[in-house]
């Protein structure tokens, strides 16, 4: 299972705040339903847990989603987000 956290996708914060991908391929203030909405379509094993919050911002209940991947966490990232961009437009 690896873990998703919102934080990982987000355009408007730095690598040091959590972002793992490039601003190119981030989103803007992407939500768990946001995360949700685009594991269903890529058709992905996941559960969601709204009440989490990401340890950088304890205060702050984000929401995380856990998803049965194989390849790594980045490629998962970054799938997530261009799905999350074409959900969008």
């Amino acid at each position: 299972m690896i873990t998703i956290w919102p934080q990982y996708l987000n355009k408007n914060l730095s690598l040091s705040e959590g972002r793992k991908i490039s601003k190119e391929i981030a989103v803007t203030n992407p939500t768990i339903s946001d995360i949700e909405r685009a594991l269903k379509r890529l058709g992905f094993t996941y559960e969601i847990e709204r009440d989490k919050a990401y340890p950088g911002k304890w205060y702050e209940k984000s929401g995380r989603a856990l998803v049965e991947y194989d390849n790594t966490k980045l490629e998962l990232i970054k799938e997530i987000s261009l799905k999350i961009k074409e959900i969008r437009k």
